[in-house]
């Protein structure tokens, strides 16, 4: 199992707990959202970056990045789980990432159904916002163990339509969210993403080790626990007084008899 999506899990089940007066020591303790680092995949230093800032993953973003580039960015990252994006590549291809050791790859639903077989590596699905709500509810019956949302474009704010997005995500699906974060995002946006359900946030290639800290800090002052992150998890009490045998006749009856 992927270290940084068993994290996750736990973070979304978290997020999606029983409904209660007090929350657990797990909710209090966990983190509100989780932080990975975009690569360029063309620079060792972004990575050592990465690993200094101690996110919980990072992420190869470049589409065709080669097995000896990620092989040095796996020796920079330490610790830190570390993800390739695998979009448009062929099944062997895949396997040799998975073979150096990589904790979960990233594809898109034209990739080979192959990578759905794969049980070394966690395995998530990025998608466009625009995919049919059909094909969306059928993500729930494939092997994945998350869902990333790709944000295209330079846009250097969170829209409202990306937060209808996000919800319309959370709600539809099982597995955890993730959205790639735009260029720029302040506290208030970040808190807007966290909620609407999202898990976590993949931040854009290139950040200054400031930057990532300051999302860090921007994360760390989310609130702790559940977000009713579920629609389907409606719960609904009992109407007292009578369910479905005619309480106002009953009324009306009394009102007779006076």
């Amino acid at each position: 199992m992927s270290k940084f999506l068993d994290k996750l899990q736990r973070v979304s089940r978290v997020s999606s707990g029983p409904i209660g007066f007090h929350a657990s020591a797990a909710q209090s303790n966990s983190s509100g959202m989780l932080l990975v680092a975009g690569l360029s995949g063309s620079l060792v230093k972004e990575t050592r970056i990465a690993a200094d800032a101690s996110v919980d993953a990072a992420l190869v973003l470049k589409e065709g990045v080669s097995v000896k580039a990620v092989k040095q960015m796996m020796e920079a990252v330490g610790g830190v789980p570390l993800g390739v994006l695998v979009k448009g590549m062929s099944a062997d291809e895949m396997g040799e990432f998975v073979g150096l050791g990589c904790d979960f790859v990233v594809f898109d639903i034209k990739s080979p159904s192959a990578v759905l077989h794969n049980e070394e590596a966690g395995r998530v699905l990025a998608t466009e916002p625009s995919l049919d709500m059909g094909l969306l509810r059928a993500v729930n019956s494939l092997d994945v163990d998350g869902v990333l949302i790709h944000v295209g474009g330079e846009q250097s704010f969170v829209s409202v339509e990306q937060l209808l997005v996000c919800r319309r995500f959370v709600e539809l699906l099982e597995a955890p969210v993730m959205m790639a974060l735009p260029s720029s995002v302040t506290g208030a946006e970040l808190a807007g993403i966290w909620q609407a359900g999202v898990d976590g946030v993949v931040a854009p290639p290139s950040q200054s080790a400031e930057s990532l800290a300051d999302l860090q800090e921007m994360i760390g002052k989310l609130p702790r626990g559940s977000r009713g992150r579920r629609a389907k998890l409606d719960v609904r009490l009992p109407h007292l007084g009578g369910g479905g045998d005619g309480g106002e006749d009953e009324e009306a009856d009394d009102d007779e008899d006076i």
